[in-house]
C-alpha cells in the first residue's frame, strides 16, 4: 500500500507539472501517513525536521553553494567572453570552427561553473548567434549549445559528483578525477557529430588569427584558465578537500573579478550572493525532499526489494546490470533533475554494484553521464529549454536537431559503461 501511494502520487503530480521537490515531498508525506495509519499525525511527522537537517547539513554539501557562487562570480567577471575569444583565435578559422569553439569553451566553463544550465545560459548568448552566422541552423545551434552545456555536470568540479559522493559515501576527489576523461570524450564526440552535420551545409569560417592575436587572447583569458587548474590541482595534490576547493574558488574569483579584470564592483557582490543563495536554496529544497523520498523507500524496505529484484534480473551479470541502469536512468533523466534522480536511485544501485564487485566510482560516473544526457533529452531536458529561450526556437525544432548529438552521446555512454578503465585513467 505504501509503495502504491508513493509512486502513484509522485507520477500523478509529475504529470500535472508540479515542481519536482513538491512531487517528491508530497508523495513521501502521503506514504508516511498511510504507513503510520492509526497513529497521531504529530507523531508521524515529528522526525521530519531532524531528517531534513541530516540531509542538508553534511559537510561535503557545503561545496555546492561555494561552487555556485564561484561560477556566478566568474561569469560576472566575463571570463566566458575571454574563453570564447581564445577558442575562436585557435580554431575559429576551420570549417565548423564555431561548433568546435562552442564545445571547447563549454568544457573549460564546465570546470568553472559545474552546472549544465548555467553553462548554456552563460555561453549561449554569444555562441548561438555566432553559429547561426556561420551557417548552422538556429535549431541545431541551440541543440549543440544545450548538449555541450551538459558537459558541465561531468567535468569536475561538478555539483552532481558532490551529491553522489555524499549519498554513496565515496571520495569526491576520486569522483572528480574519474570525470575528466569521460567529459573530454563526450566533448570530442559532440565535435565530431557537429562537423558531420556541418558537411551538409555551406559554413562560413572566421579569418585566421595570427600567432600574435592568439597570444593576446591567451594572455587575456589566462586568469580564467588558471581557476580550474588551481581547483583541480589543489584537490588532486591533496592540498585541500573539494569543499575547501570550492571556498578557494570563490576567493580566487573575487580577486580576478575585482582586481585583475576589474569587471566586478563592490556593489555587484550583494546581487551575486542573493542569486547564488536562491539557486542553492532550490538545490537544497530538492535535496531535502529527495532524501525524504529515499527515507520512505528505506522504511518500507522497498530499497531491499528493488535491489534484490535487480540482482535477480541481471542474473549476476555486470553487463546486464549496467544495461538496466542505463535504460532506467536515460528514461528517468527525461523527467527528473540530477539531484532528485541521484537520491532516488543511488541507494538502490550502490548495494547491487557492491554485490557484483563493481567499483562505486565507476558506477557514479556512469550514473552522472546518464543524467547529463537527460539534460538535453526531450521532452523536458532543462538545457534544451534554456537554449530554446536564447535561440528563440521552439522545442519541436530543437528536438529534431538534437537527434545526431543524442546518438553520439549514447555511444559515449556505452563506451564509458563497458570500459571501466576510462574512469580510472587520471
Amino acid at each position: 500500500m505504501t509503495a502504491s501511494v508513493l509512486f502513484i502520487l509522485f507520477a500523478l503530480l509529475l504529470i500535472l507539472g508540479a515542481p519536482i521537490a513538491i512531487c517528491l515531498g508530497v508523495s513521501s508525506v502521503a506514504a508516511m501517513l498511510v504507513q503510520g495509519a492509526g497513529r497521531p499525525i504529530v507523531t508521524i511527522m515529528s522526525g521530519l525536521p531532524q531528517l531534513f537537517a541530516a540531509a542538508t547539513s553534511k559537510f561535503v554539501l557545503l561545496a555546492i553553494p561555494f561552487f555556485i557562487l564561484a561560477g556566478n562570480i566568474m561569469e560576472k567577471a566575463q571570463i566566458s567572453k575571454k574563453l570564447i575569444r581564445l577558442a575562436e583565435a585557435c580554431v575559429g578559422h576551420t570549417k565548423g570552427g564555431l561548433a568546435i569553439v562552442c564545445v571547447i569553451v563549454s568544457c573549460f566553463f564546465a570546470a568553472i561553473s559545474g552546472s549544465g544550465p548555467a553553462t548554456v545560459a552563460a555561453l549561449g548568448l554569444v555562441m548561438i548567434p555566432g553559429m547561426i552566422r556561420s551557417g548552422y541552423s538556429p535549431a541545431f545551434s541551440a541543440a549543440l549549445m544545450g548538449c555541450a552545456g551538459a558537459i558541465g555536470v561531468i567535468i569536475p568540479p561538478s555539483i552532481t559528483f558532490v551529491v553522489y559522493g555524499s549519498i554513496a559515501d565515496t571520495s569526491i576527489g576520486d569522483l572528480f578525477k574519474a570525470g575528466v576523461v569521460p567529459g573530454l570524450i563526450m566533448g570530442a564526440a559532440l565535435i565530431i557529430a557537429a562537423l558531420l552535420v556541418g558537411r551538409k551545409t555551406e559554413l562560413k569560417s572566421l579569418p585566421k588569427a595570427s600567432w600574435c592575436e592568439r597570444w593576446e587572447a591567451f594572455k587575456d583569458a589566462f586568469w580564467g584558465l588558471l581557476m580550474p587548474v588551481i581547483i583541480l590541482g589543489g584537490i588532486y595534490g591533496g592540498i585541500f578537500t573539494p569543499t575547501e576547493a570550492a571556498a578557494v574558488a570563490v576567493v580566487y574569483g573575487l580577486i580576478v573579478g575585482l582586481f585583475l579584470y576589474k569587471t566586478i564592483k563592490i556593489k555587484d557582490l550583494y546581487a551575486l550572493i542573493i542569486d547564488s543563495a536562491s539557486t542553492t536554496a532550490t538545490v537544497m529544497f530538492i535535496t531535502a525532499s529527495a532524501s525524504l523520498f529515499a527515507y520512505v523507500l528505506t522504511r518500507a524496505r522497498l530499497d531491499v526489494a528493488i535491489s534484490s529484484g535487480l540482482i535477480n534480473l541481471s542474473g549476476g551479470s555486470t553487463f546486464v546490470f549496467f544495461l538496466i541502469v542505463n535504460v532506467i536512468l536515460l528514461i528517468a533523466g527525461c523527467f527528473l533533475d540530477s539531484t532528485s534522480a541521484l537520491y532516488i536511485f543511488t541507494p538502490l544501485f550502490v548495494p547491487v554494484a557492491q554485490a557484483l564487485g563493481i567499483d562505486t566510482i565507476h558506477l557514479g560516473v556512469v550514473m552522472i553521464v546518464n543524467l547529463a544526457i537527460g539534460l538535453f533529452t526531450p521532452p523536458v531536458g532543462v538545457n534544451l529549454y534554456v537554449a530554446c529561450g536564447v535561440a528563440k526556437v521552439d522545442l519541436k525544432q530543437i528536438s529534431r536537431s538534437v537527434i545526431p548529438l543524442l546518438i553520439a552521446a549514447i555511444l559515449v555512454l556505452l563506451l564509458i559503461t563497458y570500459i571501466p578503465s576510462l574512469s580510472t585513467i587520471v
